[in-house]
């Protein structure tokens, strides 16, 4: 029996059960103080000024609210070549993703010699002072080929990072102003700090996550729901950002999961909230890094597909459910899942581990298809999509980027 002293209380025991944010703590860079933040608002009115695009201010709110954390700001030299050679940070720790802020050699030379930067939005409303560390140069075609494992640009990553500035920004931030989303998002946002108070207050100790940039089908639902077989919860966190055509709009991706957590979820049981992030289609790379930011939100594990944030043929399938084989223990358990497809003898959504049934009698679900459908205006069977969630994309003018 131990003292008193000693006892703990429930919550935090339910607190500690929790993963720890990765590098151990988590980064708050947000100025909270208010004579603070009137003074940064006041200096950044005579600092130089970088002008960031969405992108670019997303990845600012997810460095200062600690979505990125063990990351202090955008990546000075020596930590993103080790990011873009070894996956890692300069201290080992594991980080697949450069989170860089890029700028043309024009603005590179107008910054140089600065100390101390103003990053705008693109109304020219401050958003954080930047200190300064370094301005370098990166070979843009060798990083692309480390990061995407390709230069073609017919992959968008690739196209979008080729095209980006040559010079590279690195240097701790302070936001002295939130991030806003579009109103019909922000309803959904919530930061990690408040993902880990609410899985506490519901005390799940064990909670699933889930990314996606897709309308839910019911292979969605099903893999879904098998997670919840051996966890306590469910967080479905789409990434709301910068897509490449023909993806699903973030505003329909979002409605479709509302209206299949209202009919088809337990209350209690899952979770909807939005990830403000554009996708980079880095494949087995972004995996890893959706794993590690959803730990910071809390979450014990990682429903891992096989061709998670892929596009067209650039990675070999499982590719991105190996790589965590390959960097070991990530603080968060990687869930694997086979594709799935709905069998008609079956009567069923099944996989190749669990259906003895031949080609013949199987339906698929694949995003490429129902985007083919829902372009025609025609809705995919029952097996595949549920109707509610059909009739929100239908009914859509224009559902695609």
């Amino acid at each position: 029996m131990p003292r008193a002293s000693e006892a703990r209380p429930k919550d935090q025991d339910q607190r500690l059960a929790l993963p720890h944010p990765h590098g151990g703590r988590l980064v708050d860079l947000r100025v909270k103080d208010e004579e603070e933040r009137r003074y940064l608002l006041g200096i950044s009115k005579e600092l130089k000024r970088v002008v960031l695009d969405e992108g670019q201010a997303a990845d600012l709110g997810n460095l200062a609210d600690g979505s990125y954390s063990p990351l202090r700001g955008f990546l000075c030299r020596h930590d993103f070549l080790k990011v873009v050679h070894d996956m890692a940070l300069e201290d080992g720790t594991i980080w697949p993703m450069p989170i860089v802020l890029p700028v043309s050699r024009e603005e590179a030379k107008r910054l140089r010699g600065e100390r101390e930067l103003a990053l705008v939005d693109r109304e020219g409303r401050p958003l954080a002072v930047m200190e300064l560390e370094e301005v370098y140069p990166y070979d843009r075609a060798a990083t692309a080929r480390e990061l995407f494992l390709t230069c073609d640009p017919a992959h968008p990553g690739v196209r979008e990072w080729l095209a980006q500035g040559e010079f590279l920004l690195g240097g701790e931030v302070r936001l002295i102003r939130e991030i806003q989303l579009h109103p019909q998002f922000e309803r959904y946002r919530l930061h990690p700090v408040e993902t880990r108070v609410l899985f506490i207050t519901k005390g799940w100790r064990t909670v699933v996550g889930f990314q996606t940039r897709n309308i839910p089908h019911r292979g969605h639902e099903y893999i879904q729901k098998s997670a919840l077989e051996i966890a306590d919860g469910l967080l479905i966190h789409p990434k709301i950002g910068r897509k490449k055509p023909g993806d699903f709009k973030d505003i329909v991706i979002l409605k479709a999961y509302q209206a299949l957590i209202d009919h088809y979820y337990l209350k209690d049981r899952a979770v909807l909230a939005v990830f403000p992030a554009k996708m980079r289609y880095m494949g087995p790379r972004e995996a890893v890094f959706d794993a590690l930011v959803r730990k910071n939100y809390g979450c014990t594990h990682f429903i891992v597909g096989r061709d998670h944030a892929g596009v067209g043929r650039f990675y070999e399938p499982g590719a991105a459910q190996r790589i965590f084989d390959e960097l070991g223990d990530l603080g968060i358990t990687p869930l694997r899942f086979e594709p799935v497809f709905y069998c008609r003898r079956c009567e069923g959504m099944v996989s190749e581990k669990t259906c003895p049934h031949g080609p013949s009698e199987r339906i698929d679900p694949s995003g490429t298809r129902l985007r083919e459908l829902f372009a025609r205006g025609e809705s995919p069977p029952p097996e595949l999509v549920r109707p509610e969630v059909a009739q929100i994309i239908l009914e859509e003018e224009a559902p695609f980027v």
